[in-house]
C-alpha cells in the first residue's frame, strides 16, 4: 500500500465529515430564530435606557444638592453611567447585527467587526480618561500651589 492510496482512504473516509463542515458554514438561520432575537433585544435595550434615564435623574438631583466637590464627583459618576450605556446599546445593537446573519461565514464577520469598533471606542475612553484625570492632577497642583502662597504670604 502507497502513501497515496492510504492518503486517499484516509480522504475518502474522511469526506462526509468535510462535506458536512462546508454546509454547516453556509447553514442558513431561521428567519423566525433571527426575528425572536431582534425583538428580545430590542426590549432589552428598552429597558437599558429607562435604567440610564433614571439614573441621570439621581445624578441631576445629586449635582444641584451638592457643593463643587461633589459636583466633580457627579460629573465622574454621570461619565461611567453614560459609558456604560453606551456599551450596553452597543451590544444590543451587535446582538441585532448578529442576528441578521444568515451563515456562520456571515456571522463570524460581523462578530470580527463589532470586536475591532468595540476595540477601538476602548482606546478612545482609556485616551480621554488619562487627559480628564491629567487636568485634574494640573488643576489639583494649581489650588494647592496657591493655598501653600496664601499661608506662606501670611505668617512670612
Amino acid at each position: 500500500m502507497t502513501t497515496e492510496t492510504v492518503f486517499d482512504t484516509v480522504k475518502e473516509a474522511f469526506a462526509p465529515v468535510t462535506e458536512a463542515f462546508k454546509n454547516f458554514q453556509n447553514m442558513e438561520v431561521p428567519e423566525a430564530a433571527r426575528e425572536w432575537v431582534k425583538k428580545t433585544a430590542s426590549t432589552a435595550k428598552e429597558r437599558a435606557a429607562d435604567v440610564y434615564a433614571g439614573s441621570e435623574k439621581v445624578t441631576d438631583v445629586l449635582e444641584t444638592a451638592a457643593a463643587d466637590s461633589v459636583s466633580e464627583v457627579a460629573k465622574i459618576s454621570r461619565n461611567i453611567q453614560q459609558a456604560i450605556y453606551q456599551d450596553a446599546e452597543a451590544f444590543f445593537a451587535g446582538i441585532d447585527k448578529l442576528a441578521s446573519a444568515k451563515s456562520l461565514n456571515e456571522a463570524v464577520q460581523i462578530q470580527s467587526d463589532l470586536l475591532r469598533s468595540r476595540g477601538e471606542v476602548l482606546v478612545s475612553r482609556a485616551k480621554a480618561s488619562t487627559e480628564y484625570l491629567s487636568k485634574l492632577v494640573t488643576e489639583s497642583a494649581k489650588t494647592a500651589q496657591d493655598n501653600f502662597a496664601k499661608v506662606y504670604s501670611k505668617s512670612a
